[in-house]
């Protein structure tokens, strides 16, 4: 059967939104992808291990820490910046503090500056994996292991790159289902206001 001018309209009409639709809904998990293996925007990779070798060329480390406006804790870097060899493992760690009388779950978020580092600076193991719950007065420290990739020397941009930068921005998120049954007067799957 054919469809006449209106039909085939509303028909392709319909096709165009669905089409939309799909690559709308396909578009955060590629654009999550393509940052993870290109490093665009900052993004870094992960892995089990560093290399097994380094390189005698050092490259220094600058650690940040910022927190969401609405986010209660104290939150720093307990080291300012370091320098290693490019392919050696380093190992830096956070503060947080919840100065509240309530308990509170975080996350981290992150990313590397200058953006071309991105690719390169690869994180072993990070309290930014998981979500981070914190009893009143309670305070953390929480590492964060690395390494830059020795095959940032031979990339067309990221080779002029001596300094890495490694941001934080903390946010309070809700409290696990478990944790949230032990506080009292609150009801499952909420969080407290205030504080």
């Amino acid at each position: 059967m054919r469809l006449d001018g209106p039909r085939r309209t509303l028909a392709a009409t319909i096709g165009t939104v669905l089409f939309m639709g799909a690559m709308a809904w396909a578009s955060v998990p590629f654009y999550r992808w393509f940052c993870a293996v290109t490093g665009f925007g900052g993004t870094t990779g992960v892995a089990e291990a560093a290399p097994d070798h380094a390189l005698e060329q050092e490259i220094t480390i600058r650690f940040d820490a910022s927190k969401d406006r609405g986010m209660p804790w104290d939150f720093r870097p307990l080291q300012r910046e370091m320098t290693l060899k490019i392919g050696e493992t380093g190992l830096a760690f956070y503060e947080a503090v919840n100065p509240t009388d309530r308990t509170i779950a975080g996350s981290a978020t992150y990313n590397v500056a200058p953006y071309e580092a991105g690719g390169f600076f690869t994180k072993i193991d990070c309290f930014c994996f998981t979500e981070q719950v914190l009893e009143p007065g309670q305070r953390v420290d929480m590492p964060v292991t690395f390494y830059v990739d020795p095959e940032i020397v031979a990339d067309r941009d990221a080779k002029y790159v001596h300094t890495i930068t490694l941001s934080y921005t903390f946010y309070e998120t809700g409290l696990p289902d478990d944790r949230a049954e032990a506080v009292p007067d609150i009801p499952q799957g909420t969080t407290p206001q205030g504080g």
